[in-house]
């Protein structure tokens, strides 16, 4: 068979979760089964593979599922822990007292906050958080969760401590120990850790520029379509303190990429930057001569607050003091420094205490395993949060309610997270050079995709690299799947074209960021969080590749 026609039966799953999900809005948890079941037949009816070895593929791709859904669970957990704790509040109290001008706000919480809590916690959360936050500070609804979508872009290469990359590029360990043994230049590599490094290394430079380019584009944005007097020129006249903002967290941001590794960029990057810029605001460094605010809540638009009968007046309260509050996520950056850093002698250790699952179903070459305390959702994340209820002295009916929030909220990620796995490992074990198993020796569904494309693309396919990955990112909902899902296949096209396999990996896990601020998942979350639940067409609603941002007839849309 061709392998225009495997490509073609191989691109079928993919594109059935973007008509499912892009066209159709159904939600992942139906759509991804759905995808998961069409890779399953293409799998056994084109590639005849055994029907054994595919059911083996799928619980392999669970069981890894299994170790992402463990992150999420713990970033849930600590975040409800706070929220029951009084912890979360007393934040949100810090920082509303620490300039009225909205575009600092902003910054501050949509841009700087949003990274930390990125970085520490992703799949979603930036916008559970920082969104509401923006939305009690005074903030039209639909410019909140504007903001909170498109600054949460650079952060997610590195977001829930290196997640996308480390566990997003895992299948990619046999490719570089074989790219390794061969020789190929430029692929030297030790180990997965050392590639995983160098991918985390090129993504931030991809980042760099936009920075400090998003936050005066947002800025000059949201005082054009939401200001009073309608002038990107109110937005541009903070752009000094954007400059000191984008600085505060690029220094970190950078040096933690390339001397660290790909856990910490996002997470200490919007942890020191976030402690720097509270302290100018607070100093009066680079702020605007005059303080910025929407005008009479009265006289916004309806299409700003949708049916929400909103009067601007929500306040938070202290519970406890600021240093107590942030006590949980301070711990959070300690843990994992001190356990990701070899020289401390415990990152060994944790990576080696594992749950292995040898010879799923009886088949040698499929096994998986779940490195249960290297994982950031056992520690620090569960860890800390345990710690929590005595720092804050929490009751145990709230410590329940935590808890059985958490789990509640797991109940779609899991769906949809097994069936998304699922398929990506029936995708890459689909290439197996068995015999047996694979009795036409066809390349696996990613390098039959790969040669496909890079037959028409070129030495052009630098160019489209970040877009596939935006395009998983959008239909998933989830940079670390769009890593699973497309890494192999950037992999395949670098290597049929005799690309930096690195490079185009990194382009990969940057676009992967670009597609997460307008992936419908994080649109309905955010519009879920203020109030303008069934608004979601309003964001997204002009092509994105035209445009970002789009005005329509009446000059006062996003897109």
């Amino acid at each position: 068979m061709s392998t225009a026609v495997l490509a073609l039966v191989a691109a079928i799953p993919i594109l059935l979760a973007l008509v499912l999900m892009v066209g159709l809005r159904w939600p992942a948890t139906r759509a991804m089964p759905l995808a998961w079941l069409t890779a399953v037949l293409g799998a056994i009816l084109v590639w005849r593979l055994p029907v054994g070895y595919a059911a083996a593929l799928s619980i392999q791709g669970i069981i890894t599922a299994i170790g992402i859904l463990i992150i999420v669970f713990g970033a849930i957990l600590i975040l409800r822990t706070l929220q029951q704790s009084g912890g979360m509040e007393t934040i949100q109290y810090g920082m509303q007292n620490i300039t009225p001008d909205r575009r600092i706000q902003a910054i501050i919480i949509g841009y700087m906050f949003a990274a930390f809590i990125e970085g520490a916690a992703g799949f979603g959360t930036p916008a559970a958080l920082a969104a509401p936050l923006l939305l009690s500070l005074g903030f039209p609804p639909l410019a909140a969760a504007v903001i909170c979508l498109v600054f949460n872009s650079f952060p997610v290469t590195f977001g829930a401590v290196g997640t996308p990359i480390i566990l997003g590029l895992k299948f990619l360990q046999p490719l570089v120990g074989e790219a390794a043994q061969a020789g190929i230049p430029g692929l030297n590599f030790s180990n997965m850790g050392e590639f995983n490094m160098v991918v985390g290394q090129w993504a931030s430079l991809m980042h760099t520029l936009m920075i400090f380019i998003l936050p005066i584009f947002m800025l000059g944005f949201i005082t054009r379509f939401f200001g009073p007097a309608r002038s990107w020129r109110d937005g541009l006249k903070a752009w000094k303190f954007c400059m000191f903002a984008a600085t505060a967290f690029t220094v970190p941001y950078l040096l933690f990429a390339w001397l660290v590794g790909p856990e910490f960029p996002s997470l200490i990057g919007g942890l020191i930057g976030l402690g720097v810029i509270i302290a100018g605001a607070k100093a009066g460094f680079c702020m605007p001569a005059e303080p910025w605010d929407f005008g009479p809540h009265q006289k916004w638009e309806k299409a700003w607050t949708g049916d929400v009968s909103y009067d601007g007046q929500t306040t938070f309260k202290p519970h406890m003091s600021q240093f107590k509050a942030w006590l949980p996520y301070i711990l959070i950056g300690l843990i994992l420094v001190v356990t990701r850093i070899p020289e401390f002698g415990l990152k060994g250790f944790l990576a080696a205490q594992k749950l292995a699952f040898n010879h799923i179903l009886g088949f040698d070459s499929v096994s998986a395993s779940i490195a249960y305390l290297y994982l950031p959702g056992t520690i620090p994340f569960t860890l800390v949060a345990l710690l929590t209820i005595f720092i804050h002295g929490m009751p145990g009916e709230k410590v329940k309610v935590a808890w059985k929030q958490s789990i509640a909220t797991m109940k779609n990620p899991t769906i949809a997270l097994f069936a998304a796995v699922a398929l990506v490992s029936v995708f890459r074990g689909s290439g197996i050079s068995d015999a047996l198993l694979n009795p036409h020796a066809y390349p696996s569904m990613p390098l039959a995709m790969a040669k496909a494309v890079a037959g028409i693309a070129g030495n052009a396919w630098p160019l489209f690299a970040s877009f596939v990955g935006g395009l998983g990112s959008f239909i998933t909902g989830s940079n670390t799947v769009s890593d699973l899902l497309f890494a192999e296949f950037q992999w395949g096209v670098a290597a049929q074209l005799d690309l930096p396999r690195q490079i185009i990996v990194a382009a990969q896990a940057t676009g992967g960021a670009m597609g997460n601020m307008v992936c419908i998942h994080n649109i309905v979350a955010a519009c879920a969080v203020v109030g303008l639940s069934g608004m979601e067409g309003q964001i997204l609603k002009k092509p994105c590749g035209r445009s970002c941002f789009t005005a329509s007839s009446s000059g006062s849309w996003p897109c």
